[in-house]
């Protein structure tokens, strides 16, 4: 039995944050029901269509989902969803505009009001109150303004991370305190308001920098690749065009490195670079005699190099690259789910699942349970065929 099993989750969700919370919460066994526009549906269906015609973003954050279609400006529609909720949800999840929620009657203290269990989980760009409650808040926005643009980049350019990682970060604290909240209603018997926002999500996974930053200290500098505080610590050129990405951490690796891998023992009593923070700062001269001693390996001869000296490294992998990891290959981590392109291939959750798998459902079509799930409040199929008329399903 999967641990979440007999949950329900009610979703007014788009994008990526909410979506990939509650598709964790799948994961673990809830029934998780996504209210999607009539026609339209979550505006991340039509982000792309890489995978056979379907949205990357999509299929990657609502498989095991059941997809509802319900205009929740339409009268009745409004009615289905307020009673879907009260009747069978045991946690609410919404990331629609700040306020929105609130204006359909789908507010905590509404909600609970009727129903003290439920457990209603807001996502937000910057939270339910303060100055910018209402401002717009997409996923580089609050990567600006969360200080990690500062951080991450070359000396010259601020980058982006590739994925969302505020989306993610909201997503990922969204999904453990619903967890959290479950078990507190289990000793209670009281439901919670939870209220997220992505700027204070990802400002959390600042907390390095912040720190390092400290009454006004220097913040880290942007550093490509390369750790900003530690060296050597990031990507170099082997002599065969191909890069190695390595990693010290002490100086028992240093030496070590010195004498196994650059071959050059004198190295590791050299005044320049004793201790990280003179290597650090000296890593200009140090990666040309990195690059010098690497000019006449190819990066498979680094990489032996280091394993002898027990120095962490790594491939510099592409997407392609990481589709045929040996790694996630001998641990059996791909599987396949089903969606209306055929199946694909989908990585099993991180962590152990001795007691029963993943849930590794199919990826809903839009509005693909709309009759099964009205049909199961009552709605004959008559009525279910005059609202989708009315195109209010």
């Amino acid at each position: 039995m999967r641990p979440l099993q007999g949950i329900t989750v009610i979703t007014l969700e788009h994008a990526i944050a909410a979506p990939f919370a509650t598709r964790q919460l799948a994961d673990l066994g809830a029934r998780v029901i996504k209210v999607e526009r009539p026609g339209v549906g979550d505006f991340a269906r039509g982000y792309d269509q890489r995978v056979g015609g379907l949205s990357s973003h999509f299929v990657w954050t609502n498989r095991s989902k059941e997809s509802l279609t319900l205009d929740v400006k339409h009268p009745e529609c409004q009615a289905i969803l307020k009673r879907l909720i009260l009747e069978e949800a045991d946690v609410l999840v919404q990331n629609l505009a700040p306020g929105a929620a609130a204006r359909l009657g789908l507010s905590f203290a509404s909600l609970s009001a009727i129903k003290p269990g439920i457990i209603v989980c807001d996502i937000s760009g910057y939270g339910e109150d303060g100055p910018y409650r209402d401002k717009k808040a997409y996923d580089l926005l609050i990567q600006s303004e969360a200080g990690f643009l500062s951080v991450t980049g070359t000396e010259e350019t601020p980058s982006k991370a590739g994925p969302s990682i505020a989306d993610i970060s909201a997503g990922m604290y969204a999904y453990s305190n619903i967890l959290a909240a479950l078990l507190h209603r289990q000793k209670t018997g009281r439901g919670q308001h939870i209220d997220v926002s992505m700027l204070e999500s990802l400002v959390e996974w600042m907390g390095y920098p912040l720190y390092y930053s400290y009454q006004d200290a220097a913040p880290p500098p942007r550093s490509g690749a390369s750790h900003a505080t530690i060296y050597p610590y990031g990507p170099f050129p082997a002599g065969d065009g191909k890069t190695v990405m390595l990693g010290l951490q002490n100086e028992r690796e240093w030496v070590a490195f010195c004498e196994k891998v650059l071959l050059r023992p004198e190295l590791a009593t050299d005044a320049r670079f004793a201790g990280n923070a003179k290597r650090s700062a000296a890593r200009a001269a140090l990666r040309e005699l990195i690059v010098e001693a690497f000019a006449t390996l190819s990066a498979a001869e680094v990489l032996r190099r280091l394993d002898a000296a027990q120095i962490a490294n790594a491939q510099v992998n592409d997407m392609h690259g990481v589709w045929a990891h040996p790694q996630l290959a001998a641990r059996n981590r791909w599987t396949e789910i089903d969606t209306a392109a055929g199946r694909v291939p989908a990585l099993l959750p991180p962590g152990s699942w001795e007691e029963a798998p993943p849930r590794m459902d199919a990826v809903p079509a839009l509005g693909q349970h709309t009759d099964k799930i009205l049909g199961e409040l009552g709605y004959s199929a008559a009525r279910i065929a005059a609202l989708r008329a009315e195109k209010a399903i």
